[in-house]
């Protein structure tokens, strides 16, 4: 499968909302995705909405990997379903703090303090 026969988009893409600086500035794409996204995320989009029928068999595959992501083969589908991976899934958050709410009890400390030491 080719990109050759996939539609190009009515428009240049772009999705200010998730991405206002840009696809290639936004450190999640490298160049060749971002420039597929702008090229052919229009068509790719319409597609999902249901607002295109598919008239190739590229057209028609990328219908099946809109339901099932796993079964993405071209760079055109895998880069769609990582913008959709990016964009609607909530973004996983780590920090050095602990997520459990588990209070820890205070520890008790006798007064020995030994003067020798200090």
């Amino acid at each position: 499968m080719s990109e050759e026969s996939f539609r190009f988009g009515q428009k240049r893409f772009f999705d200010d909302k998730n991405f206002p600086r840009g696809f290639s500035k936004s450190g999640e794409f490298t160049l060749s995705e971002a420039e597929i996204l702008s090229l052919y995320g229009d068509t790719m989009l319409a597609f999902e909405a249901g607002q295109l029928e598919p008239e190739t068999s590229e057209e028609k595959h990328f219908i099946k990997v809109l339901k099932h992501p796993n079964k993405a083969n071209t760079k055109l589908e895998h880069v769609w379903v990582k913008y959709t991976k990016l964009t609607r899934e909530p973004k996983k958050f780590h920090t050095l703090n602990s997520t459990s709410n588990k209070r820890v009890e205070s520890v008790t400390y006798s007064e020995s303090y030994n003067e020798e030491v200090a």
